[in-house]
C-alpha cells in the first residue's frame, strides 16, 4: 500500500536512477578521451585529434545532463529525508562537500579548456586539461561512494545528543573515508563506469561501420574501446568477487538475500531461481556449496542464513535476488562480448562480422542495465536500514511532508525528466549523425588503416 515512506523512496529511486545514467558514461568516456588524445600527442595523426574533438562534444552533453539531474537529486535530502539529514548530516555532508571542492570544481574548471581550448592553448596543455577532467570525474565517484559506503558500513563516528537531537559526529575522518566497504565498492563501480564508456564508443563505432561512414574514425574508436572493455570486464569480475566477500562479512543479511539463503549452512550458488518469501524456500538451478567456496575458500563452511535475522530486519528478498542475478548475468555477457570482439580483431574478421557489429550497436543498453540492477541490489539489500544498523528508513523521513506533496512532485519530476531525456536523445542523435568533423578532409589509406587497426 502506498504511503509517504514508499512514495518518497520511489521518488528518490526515480531521480537517482535518472541521474545515474550519466556519471558512468562521463567517467568511462573521460578515460577514453585521455587515451584518444594521448594517441594524438604521440603520433600527431590529425585523425586522433578530430576523433577526440567529436567525443568531447558528447562528453560535454553527458556532463551537462549529469549536473542538472544531480543537483535536483540532492535537494531531496532536505525535503523528504530531513530526519536523516539531521542525523548524519555532519558525516554525509562532509563527503558531499569534498566531492564539490576536490572533484566537481576540478572537472568543471578544466572542462572549458577541454571544450573550447583547442586553438587557444598548446596540445600538451590541452592534454593536461583532458587528464584533469577525467581525474575530476573519477574523484567525484570516489567521494560519492565514500558517502554511500558509510551508509552501508558506518565507521569513524560516534553518536551525540539524546532523543530527537541525536546525530552522528565524525571522530576519525579517514576511518569514515576508508570504512569497511569503500575500497571494494569503489573499484567495482569505477570498473563498471569504464565498461559503460567503452560500450558507448563501441556502439557508435559499430553504427558507423555498418553505415560505411567515418570508417577511419570508427576503426580507431573501436580499437581503443575494445581494449578498455576487455580490461574493464575482467576487472569487474575480480572486484565483484571481493565486493561479495566484503558484503558477506559486513552485511550478512544482504548476502543471504542475494542468494535466497535461509538456513545457516553451506551456501549454494543459484544460476537462476525464484524466492518464495512466505514459505522461505528458493527454487532454481544451483551449484551446491559453491557460495561457501567463493566466500571462504571452503565448500563446507556455513553461510549465515536469513532466519538468523528477525523478519523486520530482512530486506525484500526476491527483488534483491533477481536484481543481483540479472546484474551478474549481464556482467558475464559483457565479458563474453568484449573477448569475442578481441578475438575477431586478432583474426582480422571484426570489420566483416556484421552480426557482431549489430550487437555492438545495441550493447550500450547492457552496462546501463547492469549498473541499475547493481544499484538496486545494493540499496534494497540494505533495507530496512538507511544507515545500516543505526537508522531505519521509516524513521528517516521528514515529519511534515504529506502524501499529496510527494505524489505531486513525482508527477512533476516525471514530466520534466521525460522532456530532459527526450532533449538528450535528440541532441545525442544529432551529434552522432553529424559525426567526427575532419577540418582537413583527412582520409587514411588502406595501408594506414592496417597500421591503425590490423585489418
Amino acid at each position: 500500500m502506498l504511503d509517504v515512506e514508499l512514495l518518497s523512496r520511489i521518488q528518490f529511486a526515480f531521480t537517482v536512477g535518472f541521474h545515474y545514467l550519466f556519471p558512468p558514461m562521463s567517467i568511462g568516456l573521460g578515460l577514453i578521451l585521455v587515451i584518444m588524445e594521448g594517441m594524438y600527442i604521440k603520433t600527431r595523426n590529425k585523425m586522433y585529434e578530430n576523433l577526440t574533438k567529436f567525443w568531447v562534444k558528447i562528453f560535454a552533453l553527458i556532463f551537462a545532463m549529469g549536473v542538472a539531474s544531480g543537483i535536483v537529486m540532492e535537494f531531496q535530502f532536505g525535503t523528504n529525508w530531513a530526519t536523516y539529514s539531521r542525523y548524519v548530516g555532519d558525516v554525509f555532508g562532509s563527503a558531499l562537500a569534498a566531492e564539490g571542492i576536490f572533484a566537481f570544481f576540478l572537472e568543471s574548471g578544466f572542462l572549458a579548456i577541454l571544450v573550447f581550448g583547442w586553438n587557444k592553448v598548446s596540445p600538451r596543455v590541452h592534454f593536461i586539461s583532458t587528464i584533469m577532467v577525467a581525474l575530476g570525474a573519477h574523484l567525484s565517484a570516489v567521494w560519492i561512494l565514500v558517502a554511500n559506503s558509510w551508509q552501508q558500513t558506518p565507521a569513524g563516528f560516534h553518536i551525540v545528543g539524546e532523543g530527537l537531537s541525536q546525530r552522528a559526529e565524525i571522530t576519525d575522518f579517514w576511518a569514515m573515508v576508508f570504512n569497511p566497504s569503500t575500497i571494494e565498492r569503489l573499484t567495482h563501480t569505477i570498473s563498471a563506469c569504464w565498461l559503460t564508456g567503452a560500450f558507448l564508443v563501441i556502439s557508435v563505432s559499430a553504427y558507423y561501420l555498418l553505415k560505411k561512414r567515418h570508417i577511419d574514425y570508427a576503426i580507431a574508436g573501436l580499437k581503443i574501446a575494445l581494449v578498455v572493455a576487455v580490461i574493464a570486464s575482467i576487472t569487474q569480475l575480480i572486484t565483484g568477487h571481493y565486493s561479495g566477500v566484503q558484503v558477506s562479512q559486513t552485511q550478512p543479511a544482504k548476502m543471504a538475500a542475494f542468494e535466497g539463503h535461509f538456513e545457516t549452512a553451506p551456501g549454494d550458488l543459484y544460476l537462476v531461481g525464484w524466492v518464495d518469501e512466505k514459505n522461505e524456500i528458493t527454487y532454481g538451478i544451483k551449484i551446491p556449496k559453491l557460495l561457501s567456496f567463493l566466500i571462504y575458500g571452503d565448500f563446507n563452511k556455513p553461510v549465515t542464513g536469513l532466519k538468523e535475522f528477525a523478519p523486520e530486519d530482512r530486506p525484500p528478498i526476491n527483488i534483491v535476488f533477481q536484481s543481483y542475478h540479472f546484474m551478474v548475468g549481464i556482467g558475464l555477457l559483457l565479458i563474453l562480448l568484449s573477448w569475442i570482439g578481441l578475438v575477431l580483431w586478432i583474426n582480422k574478421k571484426l570489420l566483416t562480422a556484421k552480426w557482431y557489429l549489430w550487437i555492438g550497436v545495441f550493447s550500450i543498453l547492457l552496462p546501463h542495465s547492469a549498473n541499475m540492477l547493481g544499484w538496486m541490489s545494493a540499496e534494497i539489500g540494505r533495507q530496512p536500514w538507511i544507515v545500516y544498523g543505526l537508522l531505519r528508513t521509516k524513521d528517516a523521513l521528514s515529519k511534515v511532508v504529506s502524501f499529496n506533496e510527494v505524489l505531486f512532485s513525482i508527477i512533476l519530476f516525471g514530466i520534466i525528466y521525460s522532456l530532459l531525456f527526450i532533449l538528450f536523445i535528440f541532441l545525442l542523435d544529432r551529434k552522432i549523425k553529424t559525426g567526427p568533423e575532419s577540418a582537413e578532409n583527412i582520409e587514411t589509406t588502406l595501408t594506414e588503416r592496417k597500421t591503425i587497426f590490423g585489418n
